[in-house]
C-alpha cells in the first residue's frame, strides 16, 4: 500500500510541475526607431509558447521575426545575435512547419500597420522557454524585410528567408 501511495505522491508532484507557468519578457531596440516589448508564456493552457507584443517605428507591411542563436546584443548590436536559433540543423521555414523542417526560431512575420505598429498574438509549439532547447538568453529580432519563410529557390530564402537588416532586437529574460 506504501508503494501506491508513493507513486500516487510522485505523480501529483510530476503532475504540478508541468501545470506551472513559465514567463519571460523581452524589450525590442536597435539603433533603427524600430522599438517595442514582447511577453511570452509557457503553459499546457496555451499549448505551447504565447507571445504577445507590441513593436512601433515599423515601415507598413511584413517584417522577418526571429530568435537568434545569442543574447548579446552589446558587442555589435542585432548584428552580434548571430543566426536564426536552429537546434535541430534544419533548413529556413514557416512557422507552420514541422518542428524538424524549421529553425526553432523561426517565427514568420509580424504585420505593421499604416501607422508602423505590429500588434503580436500568436502562440508556437516548437519555441520553449524550458527544456534542452530552451529560448531563453537568447535574442528576438525584428527585420526590415518580409520573410519569405524559405519558399525562394536561393541561399538566403533557406538560411533567413531573406527577411534583411535588423532593426530592433532584445535579450530573452525569464521573469515572475
Amino acid at each position: 500500500m506504501k508503494f501506491f501511495a508513493s507513486i500516487a505522491l510522485l505523480v501529483l508532484m510530476a503532475s504540478s510541475c508541468w501545470a506551472q507557468e513559465l514567463n519571460a519578457r523581452v524589450f525590442l531596440a536597435g539603433k533603427s526607431p524600430v522599438s517595442g516589448s514582447l511577453n511570452l508564456t509557457e503553459s499546457a493552457a496555451a499549448g505551447g509558447v504565447r507571445i504577445i507584443g507590441r513593436v512601433t517605428g515599423l515601415t507598413p507591411g511584413n517584417h522577418g521575426f526571429h530568435v537568434h542563436q545569442f543574447g548579446d546584443v552589446f558587442t555589435n548590436g542585432c548584428d552580434s545575435t548571430g543566426p536564426h536559433y536552429n537546434p535541430r540543423k534544419a533548413l529556413h521555414g514557416a512557422p507552420h512547419d514541422n518542428a524538424d523542417q524549421r529553425h526553432a526560431g523561426d517565427l514568420g512575420n509580424i504585420v505593421a500597420d499604416a501607422k508602423g505598429v505590429a500588434l503580436i498574438n500568436l502562440v508556437d509549439t516548437v519555441v520553449s522557454l524550458s527544456g534542452p532547447e530552451s529560448i531563453l538568453g537568447r535574442a528576438f529580432v525584428v527585420h526590415a524585410a518580409e520573410d519569405d519563410l524559405g519558399r525562394v529557390e536561393n541561399e538566403g530564402s533557406t538560411k533567413t528567408g531573406n527577411a534583411g537588416a535588423r532593426l530592433a532586437c532584445g535579450i530573452i529574460a525569464i521573469v515572475p
